[in-house]
C-alpha cells in the first residue's frame, strides 16, 4: 500500500454565496484559481500542480450544514507574516477570532478563526 498525504478538505455551508465571498477573500494572498465545480460546490485549486487546497459545498444529503466539534481545516504558510496576514483577512472578512497570531508550542506559530458558518480553521507556520 503507497501513502499520498497530500489531500483537501471540504468544509459545509448554508450560504454559498457568502462563503465564497469569504474564502475568496481570506484565500486571495495564496494565489489559488477558484473552481466552480456545479451549483453545490466550489473549490480552490493550486496553480502549481492543480491540486484542490479547500472545497466549500453545500450538503450533499440537503440537510443543514453543522460544523463539528474537534473538526479544524489547518493552512500551512510560508511564515510568520503570512499567518498574520491570513488571519487579520479572515477577520476582516467576517471571522469569528479563536486564537490571536503567536507561537503555541514548540515551533509552531498559530492563528484560529470560525468562519461564516461555524467552520474552525487554523492558519500557521512551522518554524519559520
Amino acid at each position: 500500500m503507497s501513502i499520498n498525504l497530500k489531500g483537501y478538505s471540504t468544509i459545509g455551508t448554508n450560504n454559498k454565496e457568502a462563503a465564497e465571498i469569504f474564502y475568496d477573500g481570506v484565500l486571495e494572498q495564496l494565489d489559488l484559481r477558484k473552481f466552480p465545480a456545479n451549483d453545490r460546490i466550489t473549490m480552490w485549486t493550486s496553480k502549481e500542480d492543480g491540486s484542490v487546497i479547500l472545497a466549500i459545498a453545500i450538503p450533499y444529503d440537503g440537510e443543514i450544514a453543522q460544523h463539528g466539534n474537534g473538526t479544524m481545516k489547518a493552512i500551512a504558510l510560508g511564515s510568520q507574516e503570512e499567518v498574520i496576514t491570513m488571519y487579520n483577512k479572515a477577520m476582516e472578512m467576517g471571522a469569528i477570532d479563536d486564537g490571536e497570531p503567536g507561537m503555541r508550542a514548540g515551533k509552531f506559530y498559530g492563528a484560529y478563526v470560525y468562519d461564516l458558518d461555524g467552520n474552525k480553521l487554523c492558519f500557521f507556520n512551522f518554524g519559520d
